[in-house]
């Protein structure tokens, strides 16, 4: 009885003290909040008393933050480039990839285009193209090294072209905040300020869901770019922040990142 007695107490206390741990805080890139989010309810779930205080933004602008000094224990990037650069200053510890996701375009409602057609329309002068702002936001990266391998394709003077004409509409540093609890590519989007936006097929779900109106449009595989998403644990972290890694890199975290259309790395 004394031992059985021993031993709830030992667990009382065992959960009492995770409790009083601070949240393990995570930066993430913005394509991942959905799916991010799930991924950290499931990790509280399968670990009473742990807690992960989750914030989002463009992953340039987080790596920024975090290399000017703001404390988190995890940072998921939507490349492999900015947590490297973190692990290269002595920051943090060397990226693991995780996930990776694909471009597609999400077009208007009245934006007429197949995947055989899409880069001819993208070409088109009439037509206003939508993208994340290079450096700040991967995405923006992503985009542009597709405009590349369109020249690349036959086209010419395209990557010129489509760099010069594609309106940078968040993702950057000075970028209207991206509204709560919504998908920024659906409301901009939606209120008309472009004709279509390359972005991650992943957002491109999430804005069909709150705008059905809004068209998804394959790019063709000749010119679409791979995103390969890394994470790293942030000097200073401790054994949870670790266990959550471990349980996003885990098959329970991958099911989880696979649902919401991420692939893996």
């Amino acid at each position: 009885m004394k031992r059985a007695l021993s031993f709830i107490a030992a667990a009382v206390l065992s959960f009492a003290a995770a409790a009083q741990e601070p949240a393990v805080k995570v930066l993430a890139a913005g394509s991942l909040r959905a799916a991010l989010t799930d991924v950290a309810r499931a990790f509280e779930a399968a670990a009473p008393g742990r807690r992960v205080e989750l914030g989002f933004g463009a992953s340039g602008l987080l790596k920024d933050r975090l290399a000017a000094g703001e404390r988190a224990d995890v940072f998921a990037s939507a490349n492999m480039e900015h947590p490297q650069a973190l692990a290269d200053a002595g920051k943090a510890a060397p990226p693991q990839a995780f996930a990776s996701n694909r471009l597609c375009a999400l077009g208007a409602a009245g934006f007429q285009a197949t995947p055989q057609t899409l880069v001819e329309r993208l070409l088109d002068p009439a037509v206003r193209v939508g993208t994340s702002t290079p450096k700040a936001d991967p995405a923006g990266d992503y985009a542009f090294a597709m405009f590349e391998r369109i020249e690349q394709a036959g086209h010419p003077g395209a990557r010129q072209r489509l760099a010069d004409k594609a309106l940078q509409l968040t993702g950057g540093p000075n970028s209207p905040p991206p509204p709560k609890d919504r998908s920024v590519y659906g409301a901009l989007m939606a209120a008309g300020q472009a004709d279509v936006f390359i972005t991650y097929c992943t957002n491109v779900v999430v804005a069909q869901r709150e705008e059905p109106t809004l068209r998804r449009i394959e790019v063709p595989e000749a010119v679409n770019v791979a995103a390969r998403y890394g994470v790293t644990l942030l000097d200073g972290a401790g054994e949870p922040a670790r266990q959550f890694l471990q349980f996003l890199l885990s098959p329970a975290g991958q099911t989880v990142l696979a649902r919401h259309g991420f692939a893996a790395p």
